[in-house]
């Protein structure tokens, strides 16, 4: 019989994000130095699993769920209408539930149904690259990060192009539920962002009944698998789903890859001079590099043995993307090198991200269109980084380039 060590046991590596030294500028020398002493550290709220063999296998295991409720009880979320969001949240479901809605939809997400939204995403782009009116330097998060993605979501939702402000506001808001420094202090605004975006996805919801479109809320009041349809509170709490985590997301993954790009001219040049043929692994690339989500929570079930180390019942882990991303191919960075795929900044089983698809042709067409645009492209400043405990965004990011006659 194989001895186990509780986790609990264990001497290993401190991963505190409370602590003045972990930040944006140093946690990625922080992780590789936790990962030269094993697939496993410690942190205030988890144990963190810095491998790939490791993290797949929490990621996928039945034993385990992701700790929304838990996470939210822990900062006082008990009721009210932030837990009953949090509750609803299509992460937070396990069995045969959460087998079922992503059966319903699944046909929503598909790379196809993305692809119909491409030449939406080029006309907002021309939009936004029009509004710069022939500048060669900007302050690219407010210029064009923030608001492709939001126009981009209100389209696929079917909302007025117009309230594409609103929905990144509840999108930002709202996301920060998965924030544990946000959780300890801004859970009043949370909770209103919450409120204000059900009740606009429910009169959204309301008006598409009665004149459908090509739109996602359309599409989900539609469908259908063996007579079983959604009803009407799962069709809103899906279309939230969406909202919140389709546009904070791409906006920061966006504001990555410019940085990124910003820090290897080489790689920009040679996805300017062929970018149908090198904005998808540039993509792939941006994402294995830089996730935005660099860690992944799950809380154990029922004890758990794995490699040796028992994770007894209640045990939160949290999957480190932003190493088993690197685990295999390092931290350079390079559009031309063959990848195996797999990566962890969407998560891995049950629960991969169900929008991962619409983000990749939001960031290809991005990537594709500003690159033949930005010769040159630098940074004009120094970039404003936010924490990484969450939603790892880019608050502010100075860039310039020369002048091109592409329009």
């Amino acid at each position: 019989m194989t001895a186990v060590t509780v986790v609990t046991d264990l001497d290993l590596p401190e991963i505190d994000y409370n602590q003045p030294g972990f930040g944006p500028e140093t946690y990625h020398e922080q992780l590789a130095k936790a990962r030269e002493h094993g697939w496993l550290a410690h942190s205030p709220l988890a144990f963190v699993v810095l491998d790939q063999e490791s993290g797949d296998f929490f990621l996928r295991a039945r034993q385990t769920a992701f700790p929304g409720r838990q996470i939210a009880e822990l900062f006082g979320i008990t009721q009210g209408p932030l837990y009953e969001h949090i509750d609803a949240n299509i992460l937070n479901l396990t069995g045969d539930k959460h087998r079922r809605l992503r059966s319903l939809v699944g046909h929503a997400f598909t790379p196809r149904a993305a692809d119909r939204w491409r030449p939406v995403m080029r006309d907002f782009l021309a939009q936004l690259w029009a509004g710069l009116g022939g500048a060669t330097r900007t302050e690219f998060v407010a210029a064009i990060a923030q608001p492709y993605p939001s126009r981009t979501i209100a389209a696929v939702l079917g909302a007025p192009i117009e309230d594409a402000p609103r929905l990144y506001y509840w999108s930002n808001m709202v996301q920060r539920q998965f924030d544990i420094q946000a959780l300890s202090t801004q859970i009043p605004d949370i909770e209103r962002a919450a409120l204000e975006a059900r009740e606009y996805v429910t009169q959204l919801l309301e008006r598409r009944k009665t004149t459908p479109g090509a739109d996602l809320i359309s599409t989900l009041l539609q469908a259908e698998e063996q007579g079983d349809k959604l009803s009407r509170d799962e069709c809103v709490d899906l279309v939230l789903n969406v909202l919140a985590g389709g546009v904070d997301t791409t906006q920061s993954q966006l504001a990555h890859a410019l940085r990124l790009f910003a820090a290897h001219p080489d790689q920009w040049r040679l996805l300017g001079s062929q970018p149908e043929q090198y904005a998808k692994p540039a993509v792939t690339e941006v994402l294995r590099t830089e996730p935005i989500a660099p860690f992944t929570a799950r809380i154990v079930l029922e004890d758990i043995d794995h490699r040796g180390v028992r994770f007894p019942a209640g045990t939160i882990v949290a999957v480190c993307a932003e190493r088993a991303n690197r685990e295999i191919d390092g931290d350079a960075f390079d559009i031309t090198a063959a990848r195996d795929g797999k990566l962890f900044t969407f998560g891995a089983g049950p629960h991969f991200c169900l929008g991962a698809n619409l983000a990749r042709a939001e960031l290809e067409e991005a990537l594709a269109f500003l690159s033949s645009r930005m010769p040159d492209l630098a940074l004009d400043g120094e970039p404003v980084l936010g924490g990484v405990e969450g939603i790892y965004n880019v608050e502010s990011l100075p860039i310039s380039w020369t002048p091109t006659s592409r329009t």
